[in-house]
């Protein structure tokens, strides 16, 4: 059976980037997904010039983007098998998805992360908040439900029908967290794939700021609290 790969982009100001994102993704992907955050620059007119079908999301936050994908995706009369995330800065290396959707593909794995290990990891590519954030996050879940993530990187897939059963909720910074949480309850088997990670092209919108950094910290720990004492 043919397989249909379609890849969402949530993206926020990233006229520089986003071009590059797209034309890197390998061709086995169906359709390419980018979804303008309020964006007031020329996000949009290069996505679509570079391929991409383009949506629009004024709700400012990376879940809202993300659901705005869904909903698009789930208008469709035929529904993708794999649904691919990625980020709209060229930090991750696109040509890694046939890495990511791999172990799904060939070993029937429900979910796939994209883990930034330290090795592989361009110098300044992450703060010293995003590493602590994720070494935080990633042990209390080890501590609280066994898990064996490393990462919350954004560069992830995961079967479509599986996505549609975790029911995602989270409108802002908790969206990768709330899935691997509910990944977790709902006994999916999941793989992470160490991945390249580079200094992404512009300003980060949450890492770049105290408050983004404090807002998305609260948000994940509030996630992973709120999942313990169910």
């Amino acid at each position: 059976m043919d397989q249909l790969i379609k890849v969402i982009i949530p993206a926020y100001n990233e006229q520089d980037s986003i071009a590059n994102v797209i034309n890197d993704i390998p061709k086995i992907v169906n359709e390419v997904i980018v979804i303008s955050n309020n964006s007031t620059d020329n996000t949009e007119v290069n996505a679509k010039n570079a391929g991409a079908t383009v949506l629009t999301e004024t709700r400012k936050g990376y879940g809202f983007a993300c659901l705005k994908g869904m909903e698009y995706i789930s208008q469709q009369e035929i529904k993708p098998t794999i649904i691919v995330f990625l980020d709209g800065d060229y930090s991750d290396y696109p040509e890694q998805l046939t890495e990511i959707i791999h172990p799904i593909l060939h070993d029937n794995i429900d979910f796939v992360i994209g883990s930034r290990v330290k090795d592989t990891r361009e110098s300044g590519s992450m703060t010293p908040q995003q590493v602590f954030g994720n070494w935080l996050a990633t042990f209390l879940m080890s501590l609280f439900f066994g898990a064996k993530y490393t990462d919350l990187g954004p560069f992830r897939a995961i079967k479509y029908d599986k996505l549609l059963a975790l029911n995602m909720v989270d409108k802002t910074y908790g969206w990768t967290v709330e899935m691997q949480l509910k990944a977790l309850k709902q006994k999916l088997s999941y793989v992470e794939i160490p991945v390249k990670y580079r200094n992404r092209i512009g300003v980060s919108k949450v890492s770049g700021t105290v408050k983004g950094s404090i807002f998305a910290g609260v948000k994940i720990l509030g996630w992973i609290f709120k999942y313990s004492f169910k």
